[in-house]
């Protein structure tokens, strides 16, 4: 949950003759526009809230520029990656239901992030809808909301196998972006393929638990991390 300045990033770049792509998945283009902040390429995982409904596997990259579209569509038409007409239905489905779930999924992900900013079990929250959070000010400065992606840390891995193993609404997965809560140990599932060593210089210690949050009643949400945590 470190947040880039996309458009200082793209000011220096160009100045070098460099050019700016982007991940946008976490915020998707309901949230956060990058073009708009200066970067040249924008890609999404149509997989995440694009999609939304975790049933659908694809990717999207936008460009900014005539010969963008033009190398994509070579890449495309020599080494393949285009996603079937199914999954492009899937991806479409989705996208007109986009603006509401997200919506929800900001409201419910701040809510989430105030009850558990106060949970004396939980340290070192991140989430940048939080005042608390050390790049807040960018967030607010180039993106149109939050989203609902963070990141709490308990005392050990112990811990956060308790708290996993506790949870009934949230799900135990490592994906993010579906209408479904999901939470997931950062050590043995997103960051696994790192060493130790490096996961230590990286801040993911073996208590990091990462949220997606879903669309559920929000306060179901804080009700099933409520009773995980009290068996932490």
């Amino acid at each position: 949950m470190v947040l880039s300045d996309i458009a200082a990033i793209s000011e220096i770049a160009h100045a070098r003759g460099a050019e700016v792509s982007v991940d946008n998945t976490f915020m998707s283009p309901a949230l956060q526009s990058p073009l708009a902040l200066g970067a040249d390429i924008v890609m999404h995982s149509t997989t995440k809230y694009l999609n939304g409904h975790s049933d659908g596997i694809g990717g999207a990259l936008i460009g900014s520029k005539p010969e963008h579209k033009d190398r994509f569509l070579l890449v495309q038409k020599a080494s393949g990656g285009v996603l079937s007409p199914f999954e492009c239905y899937l991806a479409l489905r989705g996208i007109k239901t986009m603006p509401l779930r997200i919506k929800q999924h900001e409201e419910n992900g701040r809510a989430v992030a105030e009850f558990l900013s106060s949970h004396p079990k939980v340290s070192k929250l991140a989430y940048p809808g939080l005042a608390s959070h050390p790049q807040y000010e960018l967030a607010v400065r180039q993106q149109k909301g939050f989203g609902s992606m963070l990141s709490f840390e308990l005392a050990s891995r112990e811990e956060a196998a308790r708290f996993l193993a506790g949870i009934k609404i949230f799900l135990n997965a490592e994906s993010l972006g579906g209408v479904e809560s999901l939470a997931s140990h950062s050590a043995t599932t997103t960051h696994a393929s790192v060493s130790a060593e490096t996961r230590a210089q990286m801040g993911i210690t073996e208590g990091r638990i990462r949220l997606s949050v879903g669309i559920e009643d929000k306060e179901d949400l804080i009700a099933d991390l409520d009773q995980a945590l009290a068996a932490v």
